[in-house]
């Protein structure tokens, strides 16, 4: 077999959920633009990734926070790319195109996680990838190129398999990533989970929410309301919490979440009840229009009903990009108080996109950040760096774990 096409490539690589490629590719053009950068998107529908190209990729990396990206699962930074490679011996043509990297015997890789898109087309290269991953790190430790052990104080090495015979080479700033591999957080499904909506909110506050935050904002004894309830997923994960909970929907909740004992159900229209004192926490999951979603949760900041929330916003087939950004506008426009946002298309979600907002003052922004128009106020805290044991494999939470 001829020998690999190795190319370096400068620019970034983010996964996606299969399907939402020209979303994540218009939004890292509208933010890349806004920051200075004037580069072009690479996507194909349905391949789970999409590559920024013709631009400083550590540069624009800097300017577009992980935490701030809403359709991408996982932000890297690209070295090379790599065709034709000989299924004999993957491994050669990949040291060399890391060589240039060697610092002096001294390592510059704290690990190495070896991926594959999560498309139709990338699945069946899930065996490949364990397999390449266990023959490849003693091979790049024995080039000076990998620690001993796994460390978040250096870049983490991420081999991106397309095909058997077409990889790209990338590179993530530990506390400027995801902690999974393919952004992807494991959830278990208890057997007493309401409904499998309980795991959206429950990645939702892996994703959106820090460490600390978790243990500041997630405090026994707090209050929530959670706007259409039935059958009571959200609800019950805010109780495994034990915050005392107002479940508003018209339709019956499950048997487990009135069991927990924390949560009151209300029979009411989530779109007309009104809470008769201020809460810790707003949750809504309620198919409905985007717009309308983002208008009743401006409502309640700008009455003064809730200090943060959690919200899904339904998204149409088309314009899903364009749309992010209007509900998101409206949103600001509309609460009647400065609001710190962070949003993400979570592995759990599916037309859809989760956000997390909060009351007060938030930290003054980055270059480049924002939702695609107008002045952002997003947030900028990092997500929590991965455990140096995980040795690039995904932790397991369980739907409402503790």
């Amino acid at each position: 077999m001829a020998a690999a096409n190795t190319a370096a490539i400068d620019g970034l690589l983010c996964w996606c959920r299969a399907g939402f490629e020209p979303e994540l590719a218009a939004e890292l053009s509208a933010r890349a633009a806004q920051a200075g950068f004037a580069g072009y998107a690479r996507a194909q529908r349905g391949s789970g990734h999409v590559e920024y190209l013709g631009v400083d990729g550590a540069a624009l990396s800097a300017a577009l926070p992980y935490s701030t990206l809403i359709f991408a699962r996982q932000k890297l930074r690209l070295l090379a790319e790599l065709h034709d490679l000989d299924p004999k011996d993957r491994i050669a043509p990949m040291l060399a195109a890391l060589a240039p990297l060697a610092d002096g015997g001294r390592a510059c890789f704290g690990d190495v996680w070896v991926e594959h898109p999560d498309s139709d087309a990338g699945k069946p290269l899930a065996g490949l990838a364990r397999a390449f991953a266990n023959a490849l790190r003693p091979a790049l430790r024995q080039r000076g190129l990998l620690t001993a052990a796994a460390s978040a104080k250096l870049p983490r090495l991420h081999v991106c398999f397309l095909a058997g015979d077409h990889a790209l080479l990338a590179v993530a700033d530990p506390h400027d990533a995801a902690p999974w591999p393919l952004g992807v957080p494991r959830l278990r499904m208890l057997a007493e989970v309401p409904s499998r909506s309980a795991l959206k909110l429950e990645e939702a506050l892996l994703v959106l929410l820090g460490d600390r935050e978790r243990e500041v904002l997630l405090q026994p004894g707090m209050t929530a309301v959670d706007l259409g309830a039935a059958p009571g997923g959200w609800s019950w994960v805010l109780a495994r919490q034990q915050l005392r909970v107002t479940a508003i929907d018209n339709g019956p909740l499950a048997a487990s979440a009135l069991a927990t004992g924390l949560i009151e159900h209300v029979r009411a229209d989530g779109f007309h009840w009104q809470p008769p004192k201020p809460v810790d926490w707003l949750v809504c999951d309620m198919v409905e229009s985007p717009r309308r979603v983002a208008a009743r949760i401006a409502q309640w900041f700008a009455q003064g009903w809730c200090e943060r929330a959690i919200f899904n916003l339904k998204l149409p087939m088309k314009k899903r990009w364009e749309e992010t950004s209007l509900c998101l506008d409206l949103l600001h426009a509309q609460a009647g108080r400065e609001l710190h946002l962070r949003a993400r298309q979570l592995y759990h979600d599916r037309e859809e996109i989760t956000v997390f907002a909060q009351a007060g003052q938030s930290p003054p922004p980055p270059a480049g950040e924002g939702w695609g128009g107008g002045r952002s106020r997003a947030g900028t805290l990092p997500p929590s760096p991965p455990s140096p044991a995980s040795g690039g494999r995904r932790p397991k939470r369980s739907a409402g774990a503790d």
